[in-house]
């Protein structure tokens, strides 16, 4: 049997983080995909995907994406039931997503950021945290020489007097 889910679309809200009683990571989103063809009045339409994440990917997909970011995922589709408080049976069917892509680059994230009004989780983003208030392990201690250069200076240039410490925890993957 085959299950696998490919979607490229953008996010309709911020990741909803939330953690199980044992410690998981879960995160909850949807995923606005565009249709291939326009409908009667010439407009585009679009579909809208629910989507769950778990464990450390899903602190990583929130931490680096936001509303409106452009993502691939990857994943199988899946149902789930339960009883609401009023005693109705409730499916929800959903993308269980095994892998994502981030199609934008930092630039245009930071500027749909700005234009959407920054959230807190974009303020550390923006200032060189990884969402968790970390310093960025891949910038020049010497700023002024880091701007100063351009878009063409090489980001993963260290400090001659200095080397880059990076462990696994700093990965985002």
């Amino acid at each position: 049997m085959i299950n696998r889910v490919v979607l490229i679309g953008r996010l309709t809200r911020d990741v909803e983080l939330r953690y199980t009683q044992s410690g998981v990571a879960v995160g909850s989103f949807t995923i606005a995909v565009n249709r291939n063809f326009t409908n009667a009045n010439g407009d585009r339409e679009a579909d809208f995907i629910n989507a769950v994440i778990w464990r450390k990917a899903a602190e990583n997909f929130a931490n680096f994406t936001g509303k409106g970011a452009q993502v691939a995922i990857e994943g199988r589709l899946q149902t789930r039931n339960y009883e609401n408080n009023a005693g109705q049976r409730v499916y929800v069917t959903e993308v269980s997503v095994d892998n994502f892509s981030l199609l934008e680059s930092k630039a245009d994230s930071e500027r749909r950021r700005a234009q959407n009004g920054s959230s807190d989780q974009g303020q550390n983003f923006q200032n060189g945290g990884f969402g968790g208030g970390q310093a960025d392990p891949f910038a020049s201690n010497n700023q002024s020489n880091n701007q100063s250069a351009g878009s063409n200076a090489n980001p993963f240039a260290a400090n001659t007097n200095s080397e880059i410490d990076i462990s696994d925890d700093d990965l985002p993957f």
